[in-house]
């Protein structure tokens, strides 16, 4: 098959990696200078060279702001068989856009990044494939995401901005939080440290990435929750309830043995 990969960041470099050496396989960049360390594949920084080259899937991995752009960038470029697709952690607008052009799409989500991951061990790594699009374009996924190990679930498009409401904006407004009241410690403990390096870790990420996360239309019930916990726990302390933080950590505990 022949891929084309839009963009040479961090992930579209880990797909040209794990796809180079079983598929024909180029890469779009508009910087040059991000092309430098892409092995194994064409390189091209021309839309002609796109046209020429006539893939049969496209994997856009440009960052959240810039996927639908990057799409009506090189459609003009592309055969009509030919397979569009998206990696991103934000769906918004997504549906719309691929109903609007007719085209054949898959729409993935592979949860997880390289701020975190190891991209080199990635079996506890979950991935979500959009049930809306194209089956032969699902398939190519669902193979491709098996070899890797990773846990796959099917989704639509909305159920997918659920749990991405639930899973993303969940940890980064607590992330939000814990950095905001935070103050500087000469000698942090280990669990501080290790909130920091999470916190370094998400306030790393793209801003756009961040702001759509948060305004993913079905955060605001999600983040509402955890107004509601801190007012619960806040009333706690404020009494110095010990039977009441006593039922508080054992309803927290309880939930942590239902998610593992």
């Amino acid at each position: 098959m022949k891929i084309l990969i839009l963009g040479a960041g961090k992930m579209g470099s880990f797909f040209i990696d794990l796809l180079s050496f079983e598929h024909e396989t180029a890469v779009y960049e508009t910087d040059a200078k991000r092309m430098r360390f892409t092995y194994n594949c064409q390189r091209f920084t021309s839309l002609d060279e796109i046209k020429e080259f006539n893939p049969d899937l496209v994997i856009n991995a440009v960052t959240v702001k810039y996927t639908i752009p990057a799409f009506k960038e090189v459609l003009p470029y592309l055969s009509a068989e030919c397979i569009i697709s998206d990696i991103s952690s934000v769906k918004t607008h997504l549906k719309d856009f691929y109903e609007q052009t007719g085209r054949r799409f898959v729409s993935t989500h592979p949860m997880f990044g390289p701020t975190f991951a190891n991209l080199n061990q990635l079996q506890e790594e979950n991935a979500i494939i959009i049930s809306e699009g194209d089956y032969m374009g699902r398939i190519f996924f669902k193979d491709l995401y098996q070899r890797l190990g990773l846990q796959i679930y099917e989704y639509t498009f909305e159920e997918h901005d659920k749990t991405v409401a639930y899973s993303l904006s969940i940890p980064f407004v607590s992330t939000f939080v814990f950095t905001a009241v935070m103050k500087h410690q000469d000698a942090p403990g280990t669990t501080f440290k290790r909130h920091m390096s999470i916190a370094k870790g998400v306030l790393n990420e793209d801003d756009y990435l961040l702001q759509e996360i948060l305004f993913n239309p079905f955060t605001h019930d999600q983040v509402s929750q955890i107004r509601g916990e801190l007012k619960e726990l806040l009333e706690i302390i404020d009494n110095k309830d010990e039977v009441g933080m006593k039922n508080y950590l054992t309803k927290i505990r309880e939930h942590l043995k239902a998610d593992l």
